[in-house]
């Protein structure tokens, strides 16, 4: 079946380039990703093939342990009519010292594109450096940008837009943190996020998305009051408090976030029909309650979902 999405002009061209951070992307060309998310998620479910990268390969480094990000991006390449080959660290010459730029050159000549989920954001962005193909962070201890972007899809799809939107983030001022300030600030949306002093997110990003904000009629504000943050809330987001690799903090986390727990107090004061997010996994009865992460309000599972129609998008984009 033949790919049927507008094409995008010239000064919005994606193909061959690198998926490091949202702010690398405008925010007509984060729309078009999402269009051809949704194009992509209603083929599927209308049961059409659409291998927009037959023929194309995938390789796929983790340095970090996953489930979402493994399953969509290898579940994602193989619809697209491509494969995916898993790369753990510990399997290739990069966990036993080869440098990153021999790794992407040499990795350049075998496969058309890379993800890498890893720890440190410098790793993905000398790999992206030395390769002559597309390089995609899947996820790093700065930044999530794959997971905002099938968030962005999500909420589109729910609410019907994103601009004026409100997001209030409780928890920790983490990744995930990080990218959807990035990812609100270029699509005109209000984001207040809610952590405690010490857990709040890095301030040279914080400047950095606020100075997008501002180019955008978008709104970033940090605090530490999350019954403030939730007020008339069209989303309400929140992340596990201790990431992966911070699992001797959890003790001290789980006191500094007394308190931020999402709960149905925190549901009830936002709108009406506010919409619960949560990127997964979750600790009930830590950073949210039961009866909100499985109430009507969370869409934590369409959520997940669109993990992979976004991802096949950014591959069909970046790829194709």
């Amino acid at each position: 079946m033949t790919l049927k999405v507008m094409p995008m002009n010239d000064k919005q061209q994606l193909h061959g380039r690198d998926f490091l951070s949202l702010e690398d992307f405008s925010q007509d060309e984060l729309h078009y990703m999402m269009d051809l998310a949704d194009y992509l998620k209603i083929q599927r479910q209308n049961g059409n093939v659409v291998e927009p990268l037959k023929g194309k390969t995938l390789g796929m480094i983790f340095d970090k342990s996953s489930t979402r990000t493994r399953v969509s991006f290898e579940t994602g390449i193989y619809q697209l009519g491509g494969t995916g080959l898993f790369l753990n660290s510990n399997d290739i010459q990069i966990g036993r010292g080869e440098l990153i730029s021999d790794t992407a050159q040499v990795l350049s000549g075998y496969v058309d594109g890379i993800m890498i989920r890893t720890f440190s954001q410098s790793v993905v962005e000398e790999l992206a450096e030395f390769a002559s193909i597309p390089v995609i962070n899947g996820l790093t201890d700065m930044y999530h940008p794959c997971q905002v972007l099938a968030d962005l899809q999500t909420i589109r799809e729910i609410k019907g837009t994103l601009a004026g939107i409100k997001i209030a983030y409780v928890g920790d001022g983490n990744n995930m943190a990080h990218s959807l300030m990035l990812g609100a600030a270029i699509m005109g949306m209000e984001l207040v996020i809610a952590a405690p002093k010490g857990y709040q997110p890095d301030a040279k990003i914080t400047k950095k998305a606020q100075s997008i904000a501002a180019k955008h009629h978008a709104s970033i504000r940090i605090q530490e009051d999350p019954e403030t943050a939730v007020h008339l809330a069209d989303v309400i987001y929140t992340d596990v408090w201790a990431s992966m690799g911070q699992e001797e903090e959890q003790v001290i986390r789980e006191q500094a976030f007394t308190g931020y727990q999402v709960t149905s107090d925190f549901i009830s004061q936002a709108k009406p029909d506010v919409t619960f997010m949560h990127c997964l996994p979750a600790h009930r009865g830590e950073e949210v309650s039961a009866e909100v992460i499985d109430g009507k309000h969370s869409v934590v599972f369409q959520q997940a979902e669109n993990r992979l129609h976004a991802q096949k998008a950014l591959m069909t984009a970046l790829m194709g």
